[in-house]
């Protein structure tokens, strides 16, 4: 059914774009070569002010390959019409944006055409990047032209005939994009319209968050109603939000700052990147950020405080392994299972003895009623991080999980989601669990081959 779905999309973009496309050609042209800048021609405080800025806009994680050089590119991002390769950002005069103009730069980011005239696939978001000011583009002109030179081509795109062919793209654009730049809002405040400002534009933070129509624009209806991201459910950060305990400016902050909150967890898959770019960024814009995003999620209503209230409460004095209250508030807590359960099973040899330690987070495990990532409508995030673990992060305070990939097989992987999803969750069981395990399974084997 979806690959139906695609293949109209691509049908109506083809009958959009071919009209557009000759004339897109026509009116963007190539923009003339210089000779790569010298550093010592740039000022270093915008120097410094791009550095923020491309910590903001995650820059680094996108374009550096897994054991690549920074922003060399070669990332491989796999998407349903196949995979994109991220392109060398870094100054080398052949293979990256060595002799790209300020204006050169300042036309991709804000129309999505690179130097020579050609449209950018939409996997670099230009969508949101038309949003950023002259003057910040100026600032990220600083920072990257004054990054060590890599000579690095990028593999070719990986799509069929005829995504490969670029004229496409501006139907794509003539049906989606909407250039900027942000224009702030004067019902808000400066605090609010900054946080607005980065979240919807370098942060990009729609771009996971929000769904996707059938040819892969942002459905504008449905903002940050959740997403899909590398194989990760991107949960909605608006007013349908899993979280067991509704999140507030404050815990926002520190989980973008920290990348884990004791009541919400650990930045794992796409995010955790995320978290550690924003660890870089002054305080007042990841607070900026996170007081945008909780007015976007807006107040609970009485019952979910109330509920979120008596969880915290509850989670705070646990009993002891095996021995927790069985409630909090309305939200029932299955005990655990006296006949014989697999699931049960699994979890009492591998979870229980961190996850019911007693012990504050990042030291103990998280009180699994409080995990979005088993209260969510999705599995995937619960199965990959039983999977692949969440690994140690050199220096940092933030919690550790072992992977259990190798020791676990799809049908152990079901019935402890399964469990955790009856006992933790005042929810419906998942339908499709073990499609979604074997589709976790094939995206990270495809990943893998995808980086080498």
């Amino acid at each position: 059914m979806r690959a139906g779905r695609i293949v109209l999309g691509v049908g109506l973009l083809l009958a959009v774009g071919g009209a557009a496309g000759l004339a897109a050609y026509g009116w963007r042209p190539a923009i003339d070569p210089i000779d790569p800048p010298t550093a010592a021609s740039f000022d270093p405080a915008l120097m410094r002010q791009g550095a923020e800025l491309a910590s903001v806009g995650n820059c680094g994680t996108c374009h550096t390959a897994p054991g690549g050089r920074p922003f060399a590119g070669g990332l491989a991002l796999p998407t349903p019409f196949g995979t994109i390769y991220t392109t060398n950002i870094t100054p080398d005069p052949e293979t990256g944006i060595g002799r790209w103009s300020e204006a050169a730069f300042q036309r991709a980011m804000r129309e999505g055409v690179d130097r020579a005239g050609r449209n950018l696939y939409p996997a670099f978001p230009y969508d949101h990047f038309t949003l950023v000011t002259d003057a910040d583009n100026k600032a990220l002109y600083a920072f990257l032209m004054t990054r060590q030179p890599v000579p690095a081509r990028a593999p070719d795109n990986d799509l069929p005939f005829p995504l490969n062919q670029r004229f496409v793209l501006a139907g794509w654009k003539l049906l989606f994009l909407r250039e900027g730049p942000y224009a702030p809002d004067p019902a808000h405040d400066a605090a609010w319209n900054r946080g607005a400002y980065l979240a919807e534009g370098l942060a990009h933070c729609g771009a996971c968050h929000t769904p996707r129509n059938l040819l892969g624009a942002e459905e504008t209806g449905r903002r940050f109603a959740g997403g899909d991201a590398e194989g990760w459910h991107a949960v909605p950060i608006g007013s349908g939000s899993p979280a067991p305990v509704p999140w507030t400016a404050d815990s926002l902050y520190q989980y973008l700052r920290d990348g884990w909150h004791g009541q919400h967890g650990t930045a794992q898959g796409p995010m955790g990147p995320v978290a550690d770019s924003l660890a870089g960024i002054p305080e007042a814009d990841v607070r900026a950020i996170a007081g945008y995003v909780a007015s976007v999620m807006g107040q609970p209503d009485a019952d979910a405080r109330k509920r979120g209230d008596a969880l915290v409460a509850a989670t705070a004095n646990p009993a002891g392994p095996g021995t927790r209250p069985q409630s909090a508030g309305s939200q029932t807590i299955a005990p655990a299972a006296t006949a014989p359960d697999p699931g049960a099973a699994i979890y009492a040899a591998t979870c229980a003895a961190c996850h019911e330690s007693g012990r504050p987070s990042p030291f103990g495990g998280l009180d699994l009623r409080l995990s979005s990532a088993i209260s969510g409508d999705s599995p995937a995030n619960l199965i990959r991080i039983i999977r692949q673990g969440v690994p140690a992060q050199a220096g940092a305070r933030a919690p550790i999980m072992p992977g259990f990939a190798a020791s676990l097989s799809d049908r152990q992987l079901a019935a402890l989601s399964g469990y955790l999803r009856g006992r933790f969750a005042d929810k419906p069981a998942w339908s499709g669990l073990d499609a979604a395990i074997r589709a976790t399974r094939d995206s990270e084997v495809a990943a893998s081959a995808a980086s080498h």
